[in-house]
């Protein structure tokens, strides 16, 4: 089925084999770096059989540190052995969920907000992986704005990219006791930051990963770009955030739930890869994107992955010690919360919502060792030698 028009799809040509190489990205990893850059033409050779799993991010853009769990398997060949060609995309920031439940994609990557009020309207997806279990997101203000908690919000005036936006940040308000009629929300597409950095609005939604870029863009374009951040985890939020959706029928066929244990399995993989040495995962991420090159520099985007990759693997450091883990009490807390203030029409039920059914499996399949392996060998560039994880940082 042809995909939806405002899809830019991104192909496997658009990594490029050539500056991956150039660059000494792969340097010590050796052949195995090259198995995935062509995944389906591998598997037409071997005779292995390759199944295509249609993967889209929420933002407008794939040119970002956040997905490098998958763009590692994909480019060093992780995938190619558990025969799954990976296709990104990026999104409209809705997560593309009447997409994926009308087949036009397979999975997505929506916040809990989007992603319950997908639900409540009838949309039948489900999620299957918690990316983030904790809270991800943070409000962005200018520098020298006053405020400095977000029940301070109250009242004002909040930039977001577009509307469905809203559905995440009034649990973030309703939380510290905010009554989210009493804000004002002003869309500016992708110049959001923008407005926040101009005082255009009082504060903007940012996540981690985005804040460490956000600062990093304010040390090249200056004093006029420069925010303060109001960090959801710092001021005790315990909502949970985005994680993985797919057609909720697709469960009931084993064939698929395979297909996507081993999609997840490559995913493991990339989040082993960056345990072992996060300054490898930064720099295969950073150098396959020549615009965001131009934004941040090379610490930067190792802050950003840093900042990622703590929340994302947070449920492999705690109990149950698995990558992707929904933690079903604090899930269900959110569905009672977003139901008594009126964000859902009735409170949703929790097997409607979120399974763990896959995640198991697919932390079981993963080759961890060789991803260990080939992160321990890879041999950084130079500018990626000059950068520094801080001491004490536990992934």
């Amino acid at each position: 089925m042809e995909e939806t028009p405002f899809i830019e799809e991104l192909t496997e040509d658009g990594f490029s084999r050539r500056a991956l190489l150039k660059r000494g990205a792969v340097a010590a990893v050796g052949v195995t770096a090259l198995a995935g850059l062509s995944i389906e033409a591998a598997g037409a050779r071997s005779g292995q059989k390759v199944d295509t799993v249609r993967w889209v991010t929420p933002r407008g853009t794939l040119e970002v540190m956040d997905d490098y769990n998958l763009l590692i398997p994909k480019l060093l060949g992780y995938y190619k052995p558990l025969g799954i060609n990976a296709k990104l995309s990026p999104g409209d920031g809705t997560g593309n969920l009447t997409q994926i439940a009308a087949g036009q994609l397979d999975m997505g990557y929506a916040s809990p907000g989007i992603h319950t009020a997908a639900v409540d309207a009838g949309v039948p997806v489900i999620s299957v992986w918690s990316q983030i279990p904790g809270q991800v997101f943070d409000f962005v203000l200018p520098a020298d704005s006053k405020i400095t908690h977000p029940r301070q919000l109250k009242g004002k005036t909040i930039s977001i990219h577009n509307a469905s936006w809203v559905a995440i940040i009034n649990p973030m308000l309703a939380e510290v006791g905010v009554d989210p009629k009493t804000v004002k929300y002003r869309e500016f597409g992708p110049q959001w930051n923008q407005a926040v950095a101009l005082k255009l609005v009082d504060a903007g939604l940012s996540w981690e990963g985005l804040r460490a870029q956000l600062n990093g863009m304010g040390a090249i374009f200056g004093s006029g770009f420069n925010f303060k951040f109001l960090i959801g985890t710092k001021w005790g939020s315990k909502l949970p955030s985005n994680s993985y959706q797919v057609r909720a029928a697709d469960l009931e066929d084993a064939a698929k739930r395979d297909i996507y244990t081993r999609f997840l399995a490559g995913s493991v993989m990339g989040f082993e890869f960056a345990r072992v040495n996060p300054r490898a995962a930064a720099q295969i991420t950073y150098e396959q994107y020549p615009g965001l090159q131009k934004l941040i520099t090379p610490q930067v985007a190792v802050d950003s992955l840093l900042e990622l990759a703590t929340g994302y693997h947070s449920s492999r450091r705690n109990a149950p010690h698995l990558y992707g883990w929904h933690y079903p009490a604090s899930w269900d807390k959110y569905l009672g919360f977003i139901a008594n203030f009126g964000q859902t029409k009735t409170r949703l039920k929790l097997e409607n919502v979120m399974t763990n059914d896959l995640v198991r499996a697919a932390n079981a399949r993963a080759n961890k060792a060789r991803a260990r392996r080939d992160a321990a060998r890879f041999k950084l560039s130079a500018a990626f030698r000059n950068t520094t994880v801080p001491k004490g940082t536990k992934l």
